[in-house]
């Protein structure tokens, strides 16, 4: 995982947090939490570990366009 594209996926989910409907915690992130964590919470380095990996993997994603 490259620090670029963590730290650039993180500003690109922030930006799309803030323009989805409902913000944060609208109906799109919501479902985005129940998939990858199920009905539970997770710790929080798991948390955290989940929040980087999805930031990184956003920022490759958007690069094969």
């Amino acid at each position: 995982m490259r620090v670029i594209d963590t730290l650039t996926g993180l500003v690109i989910l922030v930006f799309r947090a803030l323009r989805a409907p409902g913000g944060p915690r609208g109906a799109y992130w919501t479902w985005r939490w129940q998939t990858a964590f199920g009905g539970g919470t997770p710790t929080k380095p798991e948390l955290l570990r989940g929040l980087l990996h999805f930031a990184a993997w956003t920022r490759r994603m958007g690069r094969i366009r």
